[in-house]
């Protein structure tokens, strides 16, 4: 189930959705040109955390290779983090759709989940 291309795609938009939360909550947290810096700087730390630390094959090579424990935190940190950042705007019917469609992804990728425990 991990590869097929429907559960792919729905993985890309939760990856879009982290994004997003991340830019619309730091441009709400500051006045200014910083908010500039923090609607960019935030999603961009996020988005370069995401693509560097993976564990091999997953699907391609690893920037820099950890084990699939420390990759499964790391998904689950960013994903809680937006699902608060969407909980501090106060936008409380985004922070469920975010919250249920990232538990049924998980649930979904049930074997891509025990994959990174074993690795």
């Amino acid at each position: 189930m991990n590869q097929n291309p429907i559960n792919l795609a729905f993985r890309f938009f939760l990856e879009l959705a982290i994004l997003a939360s991340l830019g619309i909550w730091g441009w709400s947290r500051q006045d200014g040109w910083l908010r500039f810096i923090y609607s960019i700087g935030i999603p961009l730390i996020a988005a370069l955390l995401w693509a560097t630390f993976r564990v091999p094959n997953d699907p391609g090579p690893a920037p820099i290779a950890v084990p699939g424990i420390v990759r499964l935190a790391l998904e689950l940190s960013l994903f809680s983090f937006s699902i608060w950042a969407l909980n501090n705007l106060q936008s409380t019917r985004l922070t469920w759709i975010l919250g249920v469609a990232v538990a049924l992804h998980y649930l979904i990728s049930y074997d891509r989940i025990l994959w990174l425990i074993k690795n």
